[in-house]
């Protein structure tokens, strides 16, 4: 692929994770609201119960995420994204008209087994982009989903004075709109001659953290990078939740304060984070971005004014530094036949992450804001976060130096 033709279609399939990536943001602000309006519980127990939704979720996202990897290395990534994208539409509609709490359940399970465009998207990515170019590109991604997050919860935010319905039918309209759109533009990135058997026992978790056995060095990443998922479930879990209980900030104030958070990380990843990877080798800045993150969560967590969230967030945006250069790493860890395979077993990692970390981060929020807690603390899930990314810092900086040591010399600096 020319250099002409890979930025276009890197631009595609960008702008339609940008366009998935607002429909989920507008949501974001309003989804206390609604299980507010389902379950009439305290907005403690309400946290709770979403911590659950985002369980069912990530249990159907992990069952079936390497399912969509599979599938996108036999049929190719476009019938998969295009998949993905009509699936969530139809999902924002269910979540818009749910009379009650089971809807909600019964909607996310859908949503899970269809899985996201994060997988097949990141194999995408690696299917049109040089070796040494990819820990660059999936830095954009990141800056695909801090512009979403800067768009998606503020208008959520000021939809949400609409009905907390009315923000899911919009998102839903945007993701029916972004499968019409990639249906027409979306080229397709995988050749019929790199393109493997569907076999299903590659096409579970299990087979899927199995084969990685097989490369050097990749399994020690997938240990450091668990607790570091599993401590950014902090945000979707939490955010919406703890905000309103520790400074009793309104849908509009919750979506404001999400729009900086993405802002800051589209600024970061688009600026700064693609020229300093490159600058200071992957490892460096995996390193980096877990220090920053490790004392971001602890600063949010023990914030005392709402105007300091936005002093953390700001700080915090180059923890993005973090997902792009892992990523980068283990693409080229295994071979040009396996980039879908192995996003499957990231997205896998992320939902194992996201299927324990809602209903332990909402427990521990729940538990220190409930009337009978011994201590008010709605800061706690913050403070375990840090400690979460803390245990990835020392597992990258004491565990896995001989990984980075056996790449190519080349392949760790900047290019000349």
């Amino acid at each position: 692929m020319s250099r002409m033709a890979e930025r276009r279609a890197l631009t595609i399939v960008l702008a339609a994770l940008l366009i998935d990536t607002i429909g989920f943001g507008i949501i974001v602000p309003v989804m206390p609201d609604l299980i507010l309006d389902l379950t009439h519980e305290p907005l403690s127990e309400a946290a709770r119960v979403s911590g659950w939704l985002l369980f069912v979720f990530a249990t159907m996202q992990f069952l079936f995420g390497p399912v969509m990897g599979g599938l996108g290395d036999h049929f190719g990534r476009r019938p998969v994204i295009l998949t993905c994208m009509l699936a969530f539409g139809i999902d924002y509609f269910v979540m818009g008209v749910a009379p009650n709490l089971a809807w909600l359940f019964v909607s996310r399970a859908l949503a899970g087994v269809a899985g996201a465009t994060f997988a097949p998207a990141s194999a995408y990515i690696a299917d049109i982009t040089p070796p040494e170019r990819r820990a660059q590109s999936f830095g954009l991604i990141g800056a695909a989903f801090g512009l979403g997050f800067v768009i998606g919860p503020a208008v959520g935010g000021l939809l949400g004075d609409l009905g907390p319905r009315t923000p899911f039918f919009v998102a839903g309209a945007l993701a029916l709109a972004n499968a019409v759109s990639g249906f027409f533009l979306l080229p397709e990135s995988l050749p019929a001659e790199r393109r493997r058997p569907f076999r299903l026992v590659r096409a579970n978790p299990l087979g899927t953290f199995a084969s990685l056995r097989r490369h050097p060095g990749a399994l020690v990443l997938f240990v450091a990078w668990f607790p570091w998922m599993l401590a950014h479930q902090v945000y979707p879990a939490t955010w919406a939740f703890f905000t309103k209980l520790k400074f009793s900030w309104s849908d509009g104030a919750v979506g404001a304060s999400l729009a900086f958070a993405g802002m800051s990380m589209a600024l970061a990843q688009a600026f700064v984070t693609r020229r300093l990877i490159p600058a200071i080798g992957e490892r460096r800045a995996i390193l980096l971005g877990l220090t920053i993150g490790t004392l971001g969560f602890l600063a949010n967590g023990l914030a005392t004014q709402g105007w300091m969230v936005y002093a953390v967030l700001g700080a915090s945006a180059l923890q993005g530094l973090v997902f792009p250069s892992m990523n980068g790493t283990l693409s080229r860890i295994v071979g040009p036949a396996e980039q879908g395979e192995l996003q499957g077993g990231v997205a896998s990692l992320q939902s194992v992450a996201a299927i324990t970390g809602p209903p332990l981060l909402t427990g521990i929020l729940a538990h220190f804001t409930r009337d009978s807690a011994p201590v008010r603390f709605p800061g706690a899930a913050f403070v375990a976060a840090s400690a979460l990314a803390f245990t990835a810092l020392v597992i990258i900086a004491v565990f896995a130096r001989g990984v980075f040591a056996r790449l190519p010399a080349a392949r760790n600096q900047a290019p000349r």
